[in-house]
């Protein structure tokens, strides 16, 4: 990996009380990454996504975007939460027009419009625009609220299980669309998830954290998966078996049961896994040359 990342978490932590929720937190994104992050209620997750989003200060530590600490919102970072969090007054037009407004107030109305549609296209929502939220159904919803993120042309996009409240079609369809949608756009994606296959699907890398409190990240698996992957045909690559297993024994067993106080384990330098992989070439160091598309460096 040459040059510096796009985003830099430098030794995190959040405190209530006398008490860390997380601590020490160290870890990078690079521009056009896919990163989910992955532990128990109660590690600071959606705190760790409030700090990224500027909404939430952490206690220690700083986050860097471009070089540049992280202090307050921003409209290059946009925030698609587990509700839709839509204006119900408004229709699908106005709510993602709304955002373009905020974004380019000097446009003129036919050109926000225009923007805003290009977007309601993009997420399969153009015979929707008119409607109401209340006409809509929940998968139809989120997919306005990733239109409306979308469509401000953040730097980063900052999503806190988007799909957790839909039932399993839903949730596998518009998956496949955010899937498409980053792939196309190269977005930067930071992703909370409880759900591993969802993470082996979207993600070019997965962080594991330990149980709050005091959580810190025990690893960071690099998802060796191609990334032109799809869920029809996930489960027939070789290394979706090992990378899913790797992920579902830390959550079962070892976020629970993690030895902080072994002498290879070092917060500050989280230790980058390749499970998909066999051999002895699975455990890779931090400053190992990977790319996003996992080939060759």
């Amino acid at each position: 990996m040459t040059g510096h990342p796009f985003i830099s978490i430098e030794d995190l932590a959040k405190v209530y009380g006398d008490t860390p929720v997380f601590e020490h937190l160290h870890f990078a994104i690079d521009k056009g990454e896919f990163v989910c992050l992955i532990g128990h209620s109660g590690c600071g997750k959606t705190t760790i996504l409030n700090a990224l989003a500027g909404l939430e200060e952490a206690s220690e530590g700083a986050i860097l975007m471009g070089g540049r600490e992280i202090s307050g919102p921003s409209l290059d970072r946009a925030v698609i939460f587990q509700s839709h969090a839509l204006m119900p007054w408004m229709t699908v037009l106005d709510n993602v027009g709304f955002a373009v407004k905020s974004r380019w107030p000097d446009w003129s109305g036919a050109k926000r419009r225009a923007h805003a549609l290009k977007f309601i296209d993009l997420v399969g929502l153009a015979g929707a625009a008119d409607k109401k939220p209340a006409q809509l159904s929940g998968g139809m919803r989120q997919r306005v609220g990733i239109a409306r993120a979308l469509s401000i042309e953040p730097k980063m996009l900052l999503m806190d299980e988007p799909f957790s409240a839909l039932d399993a079609l839903t949730r596998g369809t518009l998956q496949d669309e955010v899937l498409r949608i980053c792939h196309e756009t190269e977005q930067t994606v930071f992703m909370i998830t409880h759900d591993v296959d969802e993470a082996i699907l979207l993600a070019d890398k997965i962080i594991l954290m330990t149980n709050g409190p005091h959580a810190v990240i025990a690893e960071i698996v690099v998802n060796t998966m191609p990334r032109n992957r799809s869920r029809t045909d996930l489960h027939r690559h070789p290394h979706y078996y090992r990378i899913r297993n790797h992920l579902i024994e830390f959550l079962v067993d070892r976020s629970k049961q993690f030895d902080r106080a072994n002498a290879d384990f070092d917060p500050r330098h989280p230790r980058l896994t390749t499970p998909g992989l066999d051999g002895p070439e699975s455990d890779v160091t931090a400053s190992s040359p990977l790319r996003n598309n996992h080939g060759a460096a």
